[in-house]
């Protein structure tokens, strides 16, 4: 199984009013494991970066002075990720800017969604994690991922990130602590804390309740959606 964990950054926020790439990042996973090979390159989008985008990455138009046009780059960006499953943090933002890039390349037109499948993990973070926040800083605390270097956004390094992240939502294990960022809906917090302690005499056993069952569920039917139906749990001995 190839995937390729994707992120880019751009020059604003709506393809649709001429907003381009500036930066593509890539990892490769190949059953489950990074491979060490990546794709990622810089680029001239042939026109200004709005001041907000610049606050989030960092990078102004002179930095990308000298930088390949996407439609140079289309072509080994497409080889790499052709056939393999795009995992994407909020993949409708990342896929509407690749199209509208490769629309404006001469030849066939190219859809991403014709040559990839597509994971987006914000889509599932919130159904294993409903009401809660659920943007890539907040997963990398809820499940202990270093993002100490993430001063800004940068398309490479939040692939590498949402990599390990993904990695931990459908087959690690979360560190057993309430996420402060959260509004208190979803399931565990300070009561699975005061149910671990041990009392005099032995530890007290709660059964889990019906409601936090049901949540248990759901939480392992996404991630036996996201592993492809993969997970040893879901798989029925004959």
């Amino acid at each position: 199984m190839r995937q390729i964990v994707l992120d880019t950054e751009t020059t604003g926020l709506e393809p649709s009013q001429d907003h381009r790439i500036i930066e593509i990042g890539c990892v490769e996973l190949v059953n489950r494991r990074l491979t060490g090979r990546h794709f990622h390159r810089y680029l001239n989008p042939e026109r200004d970066i709005d001041a907000g985008a610049a606050a989030v990455h960092g990078m102004r138009l002179a930095d990308l002075e000298g930088k390949p046009r996407f439609a140079q780059v289309a072509a080994e960006f497409l080889e790499f990720i052709s056939g393999a499953e795009l995992i994407i943090h909020n993949a409708p933002f990342d896929l509407a800017f690749l199209d509208a890039e490769l629309k404006r390349v001469p030849g066939e037109a190219r859809r991403v969604r014709e040559l990839c499948l597509i994971l987006d993990t914000l889509e599932l973070a919130r159904r294993m994690h409903p009401g809660q926040r659920n943007s890539l800083d907040a997963l990398c605390k809820r499940y202990a991922v270093d993002n100490s270097s993430r001063e800004l956004h940068g398309a490479l390094l939040d692939a590498r990130i949402l990599s390990d992240v993904y990695l931990a939502m459908t087959g690690g294990q979360a560190t057993l602590t309430l996420d402060s960022s959260g509004d208190g809906t979803g399931s565990g917090g300070g009561m699975g804390a005061a149910r671990m302690r041990a009392r005099p005499g032995g530890l007290r056993v709660i059964p889990a309740s019906a409601e936090e069952l049901a949540a248990h569920e759901r939480s392992l039917d996404a991630i036996d959606k996201a592993s492809a139906g993969m997970t040893v749990w879901r798989q029925t001995k004959v």
